[in-house]
Order: structure tokens, then sequence, then C-alpha cells
């Protein structure tokens, strides 16, 4: 070999060694600083971990540190690289031994914070995470520390009153990703350390168990961990990696559980599809034992939606659809809730999950009744309390109501539902009745909605092979009506008389139903408008009237319900029983609640309840009418003077009429009849022809009844207001003067009555009542007289100012007589029953044009105790 070509080696091999050590020399420096870097690191992350300051903010510190940290320790030189570059054997142990050192201190740092509190695992979720996003990092020796960190954990837990470790959902979800990982020593390390974590898990859960014990109540399907840990082994655990899932899910408390799931379902949409499957792998097996264990499942369902929608991968489709399928096996009320509570009309993304919702025949009854529970609202109203949520809807306008009659027309014709729909068919039938009354009113604000609770209920019928009866009201128009919301009432009219007409199989529990509705009574009123329609047309075409008793029933107690159309319905059904009210059992207590609905403050159902009792009174037996005829009577009087004109006219009519039926019994009625007098005789100054006419109408049966003399001036061409007063205080005064004074006292209150006629009215039959019986009267009883008159002496009206004058004078002139002495009174109260004076005209007001004819008379005669 030439001496050139030897130089030539030489000087190659000076070369070698010099870059050799050269990148010796850069290694080092870069551990040198690694090294000092992790110290000062370490050093200040114990002072703050000693320090006063903010839990949190001590927290989001030691967190950046250990970030930076993590950087130093995992993105140096392996090991083997290290001991490549090493010159001399010597080198590599120093270098080997100065990497062992900067791996120990990061252990180091992180077993101190551990050791203190437990709470501090949080940083092993942070570093898995930190891994996952840079692949550049060491991440065996990462892996090694974690394990490390969770060993010494593990052990220090045991015995623990309680164990504060709230990341053990997360980094359970990292770690069984890693459990998967393509390099077996990660996979060792996962293994390795997913073992320590379920032996934390484990004692975490059973302290948790013995302060709570919530998942220990009787039909909880919560597992427990067993009382060994053996099965956590990594031996085992690899044996069958779906003893992860099931290990996890049966260890972790709820909320580690739902923070488990929750990581993993936003692996799903990670760009790596080994590990987006992976990740669906697990939360299949995980779910499919323990979903009932995971909550925040709105808030799951609600990120599955929005991610569906941002990303049409089929595989993240099929994944994610799983997991709605599998949480609504455990928790349909939550999923269902949810899956309603989106804009309407649904898109197909969301009739997509309802499909995975509602997929398995084992969740129809409760998909079922969710649906039913939503289909209580009213679309656009907020609930204030319902017992499965706090709220009804996140947005305020309460659509769901509308997206369930949709979610209805989606799945009912589905195989799995046309099974179960049988057993509801009863409450999805008034449900979607009550929800066509609520969609009418929307339809006028939007015209372009879809009419879905129709559509619905169409579909309904089919389901439940009514196929006919849709195909009948479909001829009868009755489906395009349905928008109209004066249409309605009669709708619902149609729909119950038209299943009728076809004898629908379904009407013993659809009668069942709606009986059990009618008692527990609606939510709303309008609810219970729409229930004794469709119930009383069933019972209409199922039974002949009377009702059986248990029915009857409920219409007497309707009767007297705070909603007016309630009521008026309820009357109107009574009425058509008249012709057999004479079979019904209880017919006083039906007859008395309705007497009771004279009380209501609606004028229109005292107008219909006047109605239906006269339609009752004119078929009662006569035994059963003459016992209610006092109180019916009774209840008459106070209508006579109610402020709407067409109540007050009917009253006084009806009470004329009862009167006239109970002839026979005129004896029984007398206290009543004159406890009605004064507004007789009043009204019959009525502005109101038919008041006026009702009043003379009922007075000339009282005059028949009673024997008295008044008919003639009752009569148009003769009529006389003061006549009439004359001539009825004249047959007062020979047959009952007992009533005098009571009806002194009653006329009193007509004084300060807003209508001038009354006022006018009641001042000359008080002057002619007193005329008549002041030797009845006691002191106290004219003072009071006296006061009274004296107010309307300064009326606005001349001529009730004319008329109190005079009715004053005679007040005074009574008065005057009660200041002589008590013989002469008692001599004069004597005298006054004995002999009976009949009274003369005292006003003149309004006198009769021609009284040719006239029975009237002024006469002094005897009364029957006077001596012949």
């Amino acid at each position: 070999m030439s001496s050139r070509i030897i130089k030539a080696i030489s000087n190659l091999h000076v070369l070698q060694s010099s870059v050799k050590w050269h990148r010796v020399e850069q290694s080092a420096t870069s551990l040198w600083d690694a090294y000092s870097g992790l110290i000062s690191n370490q050093a200040m992350i114990l002072a703050l971990n000693s320090s006063f300051v903010d839990p949190a903010l001590q927290f989001e510190t030691q967190v950046k540190i250990i970030k930076s940290s993590f950087k130093m320790a995992f993105a140096v030189t392996n090991l083997d690289e290290v001991r490549e570059i090493g010159m001399h054997e010597e080198d590599e142990n120093d270098l080997e031994n100065l990497y062992r050192t900067i791996l120990n201190i990061f252990e180091d740092t992180l077993l101190i914070l551990v050791s203190k509190d437990v709470y501090k695992l949080q940083f092993l979720k942070e570093m898995a995470v930190w891994m996952n996003e840079d692949n550049s990092y060491m991440q065996e020796e990462a892996m090694v520390v974690i394990s490390r960190v969770l060993s010494f954990a593990a052990r220090k837990v045991r015995g623990s009153a309680s164990v504060n470790a709230p990341c053990l959902g997360v980094l359970a979800a990292e770690l069984s990703l890693l459990c998967s990982h393509s390099d077996p020593s990660i996979t060792q390390q996962a293994f390795v350390g997913m073992y320590h974590l379920l032996c934390i898990a484990k004692i975490q859960s059973g302290t948790a168990k013995s302060k709570n014990k919530k998942y220990d109540k009787p039909g909880n399907h919560c597992i427990q961990p067993s009382s060994s840990g053996t099965e956590f082994l990594p031996k085992n655990l690899q044996k069958d990696k779906s003893k992860i899932a099931q290990s996890v899910g049966k260890t972790l408390l709820p909320p580690l559980l739902t923070d488990f799931v929750w990581s993993l379902l936003m692996k799903l949409s990670v760009p790596d599809q080994s590990i987006a499957s992976e990740a669906a792998t697990i939360l299949k097996l995980t779910l499919e034992c323990n979903a009932h264990k995971v909550t925040m499942v709105s808030k799951i369902v609600d990120t599955i939606y929005k991610q569906l929608c941002g990303d049409d991968s089929p595989i993240l489709r099929e994944a994610m659809l799983r997991v709605i399928t599998l949480l609504t096996r455990t928790s349909p009320k939550k999923v269902i809730f949810q899956l309603m509570d989106y804009p309407v009309p649904a898109d197909d993304i969301l009739i997509l999950m309802w499909y995975a919702a509602g997929s398995e025949s084992s969740v129809v009854p409760h998909v079922l009744k969710t649906i039913l529970l939503i289909l209580k609202g009213k679309p656009r109203e907020m609930e204030k309390i319902i017992t499965e949520r706090k709220h009804f809807s996140l947005d305020a306008t309460n659509m769901m109501p509308v997206a369930a009659s949709q979610a209805l027309c989606t799945l009912l014709p589905l195989g799995p539902y046309k099974k179960a729909v049988a057993q509801f068919f009863p409450q999805l039938l008034m449900a979607l009745m009550l929800q066509l009354f609520y969609s009418s009113n929307l339809r006028l604000m939007t015209e372009d909605r879809p009419f879905y609770a129709r559509d619905a209920l169409r579909v309904l019928l089919n389901c439940s092979g009514l196929q006919e009866v849709d195909t009948a009201l479909k001829r009868k128009n009755c489906w395009n009506q349905f928008s109209q919301v004066l249409f309605h009432h009669h709708g619902v009219y149609l729909v119950a008389k038209t299943l009728s007409e076809y004898n629908f199989p379904q009407f013993p529990e659809t009668l069942h139903y709606l009986y059990k509705l009618a008692v527990e009574g609606p939510r709303r009123s309008e609810d219970s408008v729409i229930t004794i329609i469709f119930f009383t047309e069933l019972l209409n075409n199922f039974f002949k009237d009377p009702f059986p008793e248990k029915f009857l029933v409920l219409f007497r107690n309707w009767v007297n319900d705070p909603d007016p159309a309630v009521c008026k319905l309820s009357l109107q059904k009574i009425a058509s029983m008249a012709p057999v009210i004479n079979e019904i059992e209880n017919v006083c207590s039906l007859l008395t609640s309705i007497l009771d609905a004279f009380l209501s403050k609606d004028m229109t159902v005292i107008i219909r309840a006047l109605i239906t009792l006269r339609k009752l009174l004119d078929r009662l037996d006569k035994v059963t009418y003459s016992s209610l005829s006092t109180r019916i009577a009774s209840s008459y009087c106070p209508l006579m003077d109610h402020g709407n004109e067409g109540i007050r006219s009917m009253a006084i009519r009806h009470f004329g009429q009862l009167l006239m039926d109970m002839s026979q019994y005129t004896w029984m009625l007398n206290d009543v009849v004159y406890a009605g007098l004064v507004p007789l005789i009043l009204f019959l100054e009525d502005t109101e022809e038919r008041v006026v006419k009702a009043c003379k109408y009922t007075l000339k049966i009282c005059a028949s009844e009673l024997k008295w003399s008044t008919l003639y001036f009752l009569k148009d061409e003769y009529y006389n207001f003061e006549l009439v007063v004359l001539n009825i205080c004249n047959n007062l005064l020979i047959s009952h003067q007992k009533y005098i004074t009571d009806l002194i006292s009653e006329t009193l209150g007509f004084l300060e009555s807003s209508r001038t006629y009354l006022r006018r009215g009641s001042v000359i039959l008080l002057g002619y009542l007193a005329k008549l019986g002041g030797h009845l009267l006691l002191r106290d009883e004219i003072d009071v007289m006296l006061e009274a008159i004296d107010r309307v002496i300064r009326d606005e009206d001349p001529v009730i100012r004319e008329l109190a004058e005079k009715t004053n004078k005679i007040f005074m002139e009574i008065a005057y007589k009660l200041t002589t002495s008590n013989i002469k009174q008692s001599f004069q109260r004597l005298f006054n029953f004995i002999y009976l004076k009949k009274l003369k005209l005292l006003y003149n007001y309004n006198p009769p044009k021609d009284l040719t004819g006239s029975p009237m008379g002024i006469k002094e005669i005897r009364s029957d105790k006077a001596p012949q």
C-alpha cells in the first residue's frame, strides 16, 4: 500500500473520531441542559406545592411546569442512541446514568406530588394526552413512568377513608387505547398501568359505596367490583381485551365512567382510523354492560348529533349511532327527550338517530312512554314543573311536542312498533287529539308548517288495523278541516263517532283510559273539553241513556268544573237525559249539582243550567219534585236580581212555572214565595220588556195560587205599578201580615241599587209596607228605615227625591206613634190586628188612565178574627 493511501486512511480515522466526539459532546450538552432544567422545575413545583397559593392557580401553574419538564425528559435521545454515540465504555456509562437520572427526576417529582395528594394523578392524564399529540416523544419511557406512578398510588390509597382521583376516567380511556398500540413494549406498560388504575378505582368505588348507597338500591344493575383484584392482572386483561371495557365499566364510579365514555367518544372523530375504530370497539363493549352508570346522557347525545352533522364518515356514523342505541337501553327518557329538543322539522341526521334509539324491540315501550310524556306538553308553552326533567325544553319556544308527533310518523310504521302500539293505543289516540288542537293554533301563525299531529294520528289508525276509519274520515273531509281551529271540536266528535261506527276493537281499553283520565282530571281546561266530547260520544254509541252511575257521576262533577266550556258540555248531556230522568238512581244529587251551577260567575253556564233544570223538571215525578221544590225555588230567588237581564227573566219565569207545577203543595212554598216577592214587584219596572213580562207572568201565578185579587192591574191596558203594589199590600194585610217586616228588610236593600227604577220602586214599596205594618215595627227598626230613606232624599233623580220625602213622612208618623205610652201602643196594635183597613193611594205615581171595571175598593173590612 502506498504511503499516500496510508496517510489518507489515517486522516479519515482522525476525522471520524473528531465527528463522534462532537456528537458525544452535543448529546451530553442536551442531556445536561435537560438535567439542569428538570432540577430547576422540580424545585419550583415542590415550592408551589408547599405554598398557600389558590389550589386552582397552583394546579394550573404546576401543569405548565410539568409540561415543560415532560418535553425536556422525553424529547431527548433514547437510551440505545446514547449508547451508540459513546466513544468509550466509560462515556456510555456516564451518559446512560445521566439519562436515567433525568427520567428519575421527572418520576420522583410526580411521586412526591402524588404522595401528598392523589388528586395530582391528573398530571398522568395530561401526559397521556401530550403523548398522543406528538409521537416524537419517547412513549415507552413515558408509559413506564405512568405505570410506576400508578403503582405507587395504588399502594398509597390502600386503607384510605376516601380517594379523590377524578382523572381516572379520562386516563383509563387513554390507557385502553394504548393497550392496542402497535409497539408491544408500550402495550405491556399500558396493561400494567391499567391494572394499577383499576385497583385504585376499586378502592375509590368501595369508599364511595360505604358513604353513598345509591348504587345498591334494589333494581339497580350496577355491578360492584369483586373482592380481589386478580381480574385486573395484566396477563388476564391481555388474554381478552374485552375484559378491559368490562372491568372499567364495573369498577369506575358513574362520573368517572362518563368521563371514560366521553373521552372515547371524542376519539371517534380523530383522523387516525385505527384509533377511531379501537375507540368504537371499547365504547360498544363498555356500554353494552354498563350504560346505566353513564351520566350526562343528554350532553353525549347532543355531541353525537353535532359530530354527525359535521362529519359524514361511515365509520363515525355507525359507531355513534350504536352509542345512541346502547344508551337508549338504560336511559330511554334522557335520550328521547334530547332527540326531541331540536328544531322542527327534523333533518335526516336526527331521523337516523331516532331510528337508532328505537331500533331494538326491548326499548320500544320505553320510547313510546317517553314520547307520550312529551306529548303532554303544549307547543310554545313552558312547563314550570316536569317530574322527569327540570325544564321541559332548552328551547324557549318548546316545539318538542311537535317533534314527538313527527317522530311517531317515523317510528310507528316500523315492525317493533306495530306490535307495541296496541298497548298504548288509547294514550296515543288522546294525546294526538290534543296535539291536533294545539297544532291547529300554530298553523295560524305558520301556514307552511307540516301538520305532524294529524299525520301521526292517521299513521296510528293505519298501524292499528283501522284503515277503514282513516278512509271514512278522509271521505268526510275531516283531515283537511282539522287545521281550522273552529272545526276542531266537531272534528273530535267525528273521530269518536267514526270509531264507534266501525266498532273499533280497542273500545274497552280506550273507554277505561278515558274514564281514568276523567277521574284524575286533565292538566288543562282545553284538555277537559276534548276529553268530554270524545268520552260522551263513545258513551252515546255504546250505552243507552241513562249512563251507568260510575259514568254519570263524572257528568255530575263536571257541572261545577272551573272551566265554563266543561260545565256547559256536561249540562247539555244531562239535559238530553230528560226522557229517562226518573230512571236515574241518584237524581236528587244530580239536580242539586245543577242548582250549584247557579252560583257560577259565567253567565252562559247559569243560562245553560236554568234550561237544563227546566227540561228535567218537566219530566220529573211529583214525589221527587215536591221533595226538592223548596230548595229549587230558593235557588231561583238570588237570580231574580242578577245583573244579566236574560238570567233575570228566565229565573223569574221558571219560578212561576215551579209554583204552577207545585200547585198542590203551595203551602210548602209560602215562605219561598214571599222571599221572592220583592224582586217580582220591583222588576215590574225593569227597562227590559222580557223581564217585565216574566214578572207579570209569575205574579199572576202567585195571585192565582195565593187567591189574590191582583190579576186586573197586571194586564197591559190597566197596568200601574203603584196600584199593583197597593193591591198586593192589601192582600198581605188580609192574610200574611207576618211577612211584612221581612219584606221591609229586603226592600231596604234595593235603596242603594245603581238602577234608577229599582230605587224608585223600592221607595214606593217601602212606604206601603210601612203604612201597612207600622204597628209591627220596633223603634230600632224605624230608626234604621229613617236613616236609609234619608240618604235617598238626596238622590240625584228628582222623582225619587219627591217619593222619598213622602215615604220619610210615613216613617216619621210611625216613629211619632212609637213615642206614646206603652199602654196606648198596645191598644193600637190590638186594634190593627182586629180591624184591618185597606190602604189608599199614597203617591199617585203614574196613575192609570181608566179604572172602569176595576175591583179596587177602599172599604173597611173585618178579618176572620173580627166579631161578626
